[in-house]
C-alpha cells in the first residue's frame, strides 16, 4: 500500500483516502464472509427443521461476541446444545454468568425459528446439572422438535434479522415514549422482573454510571486487554475470526498497514490509540435516553437461561419499535474492581435481593450492520451419544 495515497489529520485521527484507487479500496472492505450467515438463515437448503431454527439461533447477542455454543444433531429429532469453554471470558465474566445469559438468547431464537415451521420445542435445561463455578463441556440442553399444529408462531420472530445490539449515539431531540418502553417489558416471559425507565430526571444517573463502569473496565489492565485480544482489525481478521469485537472499515486497515494502530498502541494508556479509543466508546453513553434491565430472583443457571430468552425478546421488542438497543453491563461484572458499583445498581434495582442480569440503553440511533458470524456449519460436533 502507497502510504502517500493516504493523509493522516492530525486533529480527530481520521484517515482519509486519496484517488480513485483508494476510493475502490474502501468500498471493498465490508467483511462480507462473516456477514453472511445472516443471509443464509432460513435458507431453503436447510431442509432439516432443526438446521433451520439454528441458523437464526446463532445471530442471537452474546457478550463479546464470543458466540460460545455448539450444537449436536442426534437422531431425527433432538439437538444437543453445548458450550465452548475455549470461548470464556474469565476477567469480566468470571462465573460464566453473561455467557449462560447468551445461550439463554440462542436457546430462545431457536424455539421461536420452530414454531414458524410448526414444530414445538421441548427443553431439558443442563440435563447433566450445573455449577455456579462456570460452565463445562457438559450439555446446556437437550432439545426434541416436536411437530405441533397448536404451535404459534411469535410476531418479535419478524424482526430476528434487523435487530442490533446498536453501540452509537442517541438523537438526544427524541424522547422515548414511555409506551415504547412498556412494550419493550412485557415482551419479557421467563424472568422475575423487568424494569426500565426514560424518565430525563434518571438519565444523568445512569449515564453517569455506566460512564464509571466502562471507565474501570478500560482502566483495569486485566479487563481491557481481554478486549484488545478480541480485535478483529479490518476485512481480512474479521472474515478469518468473525467472532469477538470487529474494528471494520478503511481507515482502519489503513491505520493498521502503517503501524499507527496495533493491539499493543490499544493497551497503552498513553497512546492517541487508546484515548481515542475510549474516548469514542464513551461518548455515546453521554446520549442514552433510556435504560431497561432485568433482575431474576435467583441467580442459578437455569435463571441466567431464563434472562437471556427475555433479554432477545426485549431487543426484539426495540427493533421492533425502531429503538436502538444497547446492551451495557459492565457495572453488573462480577470482578473485584466493579463491586461498589455492582453493590450499588443492586441496591437500587433489587433492595430485597435478586440479581440484576442485564442493563441497556436505549433511543432513537442511526441504522447500523449486522454483527459478523461464524457460519452454523462451524458450530456442529460430532455425535458422541445419542
Amino acid at each position: 500500500m502507497n502510504r502517500r495515497k493516504f493523509l493522516m489529520l492530525a486533529g480527530g485521527g481520521i484517515v482519509v483516502a486519496a484517488g480513485a484507487s483508494a476510493t475502490a479500496f474502501a468500498l471493498t472492505r465490508t467483511p462480507t464472509d462473516a456477514l453472511e450467515p445472516w443471509d443464509r438463515a432460513g435458507a431453503p437448503d436447510y431442509e432439516d427443521p432443526r438446521m433451520r431454527a439454528l441458523s437464526f439461533a446463532i445471530l442471537a447477542p452474546n457478550p463479546h461476541n464470543r458466540q460460545p455454543w455448539t450444537v449436536e444433531l442426534v437422531g431425527d429429532d433432538r439437538v444437543s446444545i453445548g458450550f465452548d469453554p475455549e470461548r470464556q471470558l474469565p476477567h469480566t465474566d468470571p462465573f460464566d454468568r453473561q455467557l449462560t445469559i447468551g445461550m439463554g438468547c440462542f436457546i430462545e431464537l431457536m424455539v421461536m425459528a420452530a414454531a414458524q415451521d410448526g414444530y414445538r420445542v421441548d427443553l431439558d435445561l443442563f440435563p447433566e446439572g450445573s455449577s455456579p463455578e462456570g460452565l463445562t463441556g457438559a450439555p446446556v440442553a437437550f432439545a426434541r422438535f416436536v411437530s405441533d399444529a397448536s404451535v404459534n408462531a411469535d410476531p418479535l420472530f419478524a424482526h430476528v434479522i434487523a435487530r442490533r445490539s446498536a453501540k452509537e449515539a442517541h438523537d438526544m431531540a427524541r424522547p422515548v415514549p414511555a409506551e415504547a418502553l412498556d412494550t419493550m417489558l412485557t415482551a419479557r416471559s421467563h424472568v422475575t422482573n423487568a424494569g426500565g425507565t426514560v424518565d430525563a430526571a434518571d438519565l444523568p444517573y445512569w449515564r453517569e454510571m455506566s460512564r464509571k463502569a466502562l471507565a474501570i473496565e478500560f482502566e483495569t489492565p486485566r479487563t481491557y486487554k481481554e478486549s484488545v485480544d478480541l480485535f478483529r482489525i479490518g476485512k481480512r481478521e474479521i472474515n478469518e475470526n468473525p467472532d469477538g469485537i470487529e474494528l471494520p472499515g478503511a481507515p482502519l486497515e489503513v491505520m493498521k498497514a502503517l503501524g499507527l494502530f496495533t493491539r499493543e498502541a490499544a493497551l497503552d494508556p498513553g497512546s492517541i490509540a487508546y484515548q481515542q479509543g475510549m474516548a469514542t466508546v464513551m461518548a455515546p453513553l453521554e446520549t442514552s435516553m433510556g435504560f431497561v434491565w432485568t433482575v431474576t430472583g435467583t441467580n442459578d443457571r437455569v435463571a441466567q437461561i431464563g434472562a437471556g430468552r427475555d433479554w432477545v425478546r426485549m431487543n426484539l421488542a426495540a427493533t421492533a419499535a425502531g429503538i436502538a438497543f444497547h446492551p451495557l453491563s459492565q457495572c453488573l461484572q462480577e470482578y473485584e474492581e466493579m463491586d461498589e458499583l455492582y453493590q450499588q445498581v443492586h441496591r437500587r434495582l433489587a433492595p430485597d435481593g435478586g440479581t440484576v442480569q442485564m442493563l441497556a440503553r436505549i433511543g432513537y440511533g442511526p441504522a447500523v450492520g449486522p454483527t459478523p458470524r461464524w457460519p452454523l456449519e462451524s458450530r456442529i460436533v460430532e455425535r458422541t451419544a445419542s
